[in-house]
């Protein structure tokens, strides 16, 4: 994007994949599947939801939708696998006959790992252990990297294409059934290698290989060394999070005016990259006892402990004391689909780097798609912005509120006041519904 400052990253799209897999008890006939693949590339499968799981019964917990990646939470969409234990992840490193890998895949390896486990691993306040595998050697591709065409809108003809070779060079060397995540690592010196084509492919039917099922695969084409944090961003899809940026539809102007730094669905270079608290009750990060309906009218008084604070031995490891077990997240039903999350935020863990701190509120639409703008971020100082030159949209980087600050959030009448903080460092907030 032209029109960007050249430390921002380019955003990488969650796709749909435009076309049904058959089911195949292993991928030993390269034939075999490429005749699937090229038969169906060009079909479009309109999807409705997966099956779901019981999630939670709390009654401003949004209903999931058919939107992809919906932020409904009343369900747990049984299509991604749940991010509350230890998950193996598998890395497949592609070399591409046009070309001699510069790198190693253990120097591709150490790009990404541990700071992507680290970064889940505090998110998840040690719920979550993501745990890589990597191949340590490189798979040779059949054809040159040039022959795939790859680029941010990918042809659904040449990622068939680049998928059929990939599983089909992998299969004799990896158990699938051992791994949770699949990573497909491309050589990043390769001429035809773009790493804006750094994506998560959505299989529409999943492809059956070592008696298990591949729902979708992660497919990175990043440099060497990397955009910051984007793994843990792609792997975040893999647990059915949406992209929280807004793309224009030219390509140009700024792409980060839903969230700004606030999420790292939004933005890998974000300053506070952590999850926000609506994910973590998504993720089944958070509790029944950590989140409060706000219901009724008249004023509700809670304390809200910061969202990066984790129970003592877990997580991002607070130094506020005796924090991490209490309310994380005040939520106002606004609509059948909507709703306004409270939350506070700290320069803490994930955070550390953040650029200020307080009460963030937002919307959420669980019928909104992602991409589209299912959480954005309610600016409580409008005519102001902070940390100009390093956030990645200044308008929304001081948007939290302070102690001492009220705020009514415009066409809903709910006002929020930050009253006090407690000596352990949680915000005293009072909520009032208009």
């Amino acid at each position: 994007m032209p029109s960007q400052p050249p430390w921002k990253a380019l955003r990488r799209d969650a796709l749909r994949w435009p076309g049904r897999w058959q089911a195949l008890p292993r991928l030993r006939s390269a034939a075999a599947v490429f005749s699937v693949l090229s038969a169906l590339a060009a079909t479009s499968i309109l999807t409705g939801p997966s099956s779901a799981e019981p999630f939670s019964a709390a009654p401003c917990a949004l209903s999931r939708t058919d939107a992809h990646h919906s932020e409904g939470l009343d369900t747990w969409n049984s299509a991604y696998p749940r991010p509350t234990r230890t998950l193996d992840a598998v890395m497949i490193f592609l070399s591409f006959p046009d070309a001699t890998p510069l790198t190693t895949p253990d120097e591709l390896t150490a790009d990404h790992f541990p700071a992507t486990s680290r970064f889940f691993a505090q998110a998840s306040y040690g719920r979550l252990t993501l745990r890589p595998h990597p191949l340590r050697r490189w798979l040779r591709m059949p054809r040159p990297s040039t022959a795939y065409a790859m680029h941010r809108e990918w042809h659904a003809a040449d990622r068939a294409s680049y998928l059929h070779d990939a599983l089909a060079v992998a299969d004799p060397e990896v158990d699938f059934s051992r791994y949770d995540i699949v990573y497909l690592v491309a050589d990043p010196d390769a001429p035809g290698v773009d790493s804006d084509a750094t994506k998560v492919v959505n299989l529409d039917t999943p492809l059956h290989a070592d008696h298990t099922d591949i729902g979708r695969v992660v497919t990175v084409f990043e440099r060497h060394p990397p955009d910051r944090l984007v793994l843990a961003h792609e792997t975040g899809h893999m647990f059915d999070l949406p992209d929280l940026y807004h793309r224009p539809t030219d390509d140009k102007g700024d792409w980060d005016t839903y969230v700004g730094d606030w999420d790292l669905m939004g933005s890998q270079f974000a300053l506070s990259p952590d999850l926000l608290a609506w994910h973590k009750w998504k993720l089944g990060w958070l509790n029944p006892r950590q989140v409060t309906c706000v219901r009724g009218t008249g004023p509700t008084r809670l304390t809200l402990e910061p969202v990066e604070a984790g129970p003592a031995g877990h997580g991002a490891g607070s130094p506020l004391f005796g924090l991490g077990d209490g309310t994380k997240l005040a939520v106002v039903r606004t609509g059948h689909a909507s709703a306004l999350a409270v939350e506070a935020r700290e320069s803490l863990g994930n955070d550390l780097g953040g650029c200020r701190e307080g009460v963030l509120v937002y919307r959420v639409r669980s019928e909104t798609e992602s991409g589209d703008g299912p959480v954005r971020v309610i600016d409580a100082h409008p005519h102001t912005q902070a940390c100009v030159g390093t956030s990645v949209y200044p308008p929304l980087a001081d948007a939290p509120l302070g102690v001492g600050e009220s705020f009514t959030v415009p066409g809903t009448g709910v006002r929020l006041s930050v009253q006090d903080r407690t000596p352990s460092g949680a915000y005293t907030v009072e909520i009032t519904r208009g």
